[in-house]
């Protein structure tokens, strides 16, 4: 191993996600272009690792190449009307073969075991049976659709009993009538409803498209459903990457918390997407992931966790549990995803209406991105609401930032007296203070 130190780090900094999703319910959705760009075993790989750490995983394949190289075997042209196949007897026995094709593709994937691979002693099981209840889609705008469908109920119950049973769901792009009748449905919208019904943690569509960019073709790592509203309006996405995103926004709008918009074209995708701070797909969540708040005694762990390192190499004052439990109340956090990513402390001064801001602490993954800004600012306004006049901070590494942003130098009897008496003249930290 290269870099021994930087393996150990990067499991550690993952602990809190892993910690986070065990027991969740994941929806994974990938379209067949994926099987044809020859990357279902790795998926496979990545998502029996999502199991082993204890996430239930429902995984629903597309298949519109395979049907489309079905059809051109029998020379019959396929149709389209929006995006969406009109499906006739032929396409639908297409539909059939192709569905059949892939279930077993998936399950020998799963089914890998050899030495020294990542699906070693893995020994999954994945389940796939008539979990979809469908209808027609029927005639729209004229056009009748005939065989294509729409989702019209999940087996929810009986999928939560596999997932509790250690095994792995497999939904294909096909459902059912109470008649018998077998119609052709669009993975999305199978990924969709199978994700509301089951009440998920994450949808999670493995795509073959680009990532997603704005109009001035800056990366977009996340969207409220609100901000993915205003971008689908705008009308600047392709249209398949639209149409994953009205499908994310549909899940997110009925309860699923998060959904996430992922390009296969990246190795490991999926797991530097859930295990990174940015990811490297989009996410979308009902609402903005990222909070400013005062901190919880639920906290105290994630603050812990940031503050140690700079405790260490002695940019901080060592802080034990004890002390940060007692002195929660003077903390606010910045918290991303249930992870916490930055921190700081006000501590009142009454009488001077002064207050020292200690303990400001940005995950280095974190940084350059304004949060260490965001949190003065949070921290500011706390003062003032308190009727605060002026700030101050204690530092010995950081003083240039703050002079940055309105402190000046101060001396030690600038002060309050009592914070006089607690100054450790062996760190010799710089006073800096801050008109508010």
């Amino acid at each position: 191993m290269e870099n021994p130190t930087q393996f150990v780090h990067w499991l550690r900094s993952v602990a809190p996600y892993i910690h986070a999703f065990r027991n969740k319910t994941f929806v994974v959705a990938f379209p067949g272009e994926l099987v044809i760009a020859g990357a279902l075993p790795v998926l496979a790989h990545d998502l029996s690792l999502l199991h082993a750490l204890g996430i239930k995983i429902v995984i629903v394949h597309g298949s519109r190449p395979q049907v489309a190289e079905q059809l051109a075997l029998r020379k019959v042209a396929g149709r389209f009307k929006n995006g969406v196949r009109i499906t006739d007897i032929a396409a639908m026995e297409c539909a059939k073969e192709a569905a059949g094709e892939l279930r077993l593709d998936i399950e020998a994937a799963f089914s890998q075991g050899l030495p020294n691979t990542p699906m070693a002693h893995a020994a999954i099981r994945i389940i796939s049976g008539n979990f979809i209840t469908a209808r027609p889609l029927g005639v729209i705008d004229g056009i009748d659709f005939e065989l294509t469908g729409i989702t019209r109920k999940v087996a929810a119950e009986t999928i939560h009993q596999i997932l509790a049973a250690g095994s792995l769901v497999l939904l294909s792009p096909l459902g059912f009538s109470p008649t018998g009748e077998a119609f052709n449905l669009t993975m999305e919208d199978v990924a969709v409803t199978a994700a509301i019904a089951l009440h998920a943690d994450k949808l999670i569509f493995i795509t073959e498209t680009a990532m997603m960019t704005d109009a001035g073709g800056t990366e977009i790592h996340e969207l409220s459903s609100h901000q993915a509203q205003a971008v689908l309006q705008a009308g600047f996405l392709p249209h398949d990457t639209t149409f994953y995103l009205q499908h994310a926004v549909k899940a997110c709008n009925n309860g699923v918390p998060r959904a996430h918009i992922v390009p296969f074209a990246m190795d490991g995708s999926a797991l530097l997407e859930l295990f990174t701070h940015d990811g490297v797909g989009t996410m979308i969540s009902h609402e903005n992931l990222e909070s400013l708040r005062e901190a919880t005694i639920e906290d105290v762990g994630g603050i812990i966790k940031l503050i140690e390192p700079l405790e260490a190499d002695g940019t901080l004052v060592k802080r034990g549990r004890e002390l940060i439990e007692r002195e929660i109340d003077y903390f606010s956090v910045i918290e991303h995803d249930q992870v916490i990513f930055g921190c700081a402390a006000l501590y009142p001064f009454d009488e001077e209406k002064m207050a020292e801001m200690a303990c400001l602490t940005v995950n280095p993954e974190a940084q350059a991105q304004g949060d260490g800004e965001r949190l003065l600012k949070h921290m500011e306004n706390r003062a003032r609401a308190r009727g605060f006049t002026k700030l101050f901070v204690l530092t010995t590494r950081t003083a240039h930032w703050f002079l940055k942003r309105g402190f000046v130098h101060a001396n030690v009897d600038d002060l309050p007296k009592d914070r006089q008496h607690m100054y450790n003249w062996q760190r010799k930290s710089q006073v800096l203070i801050k008109n508010l």
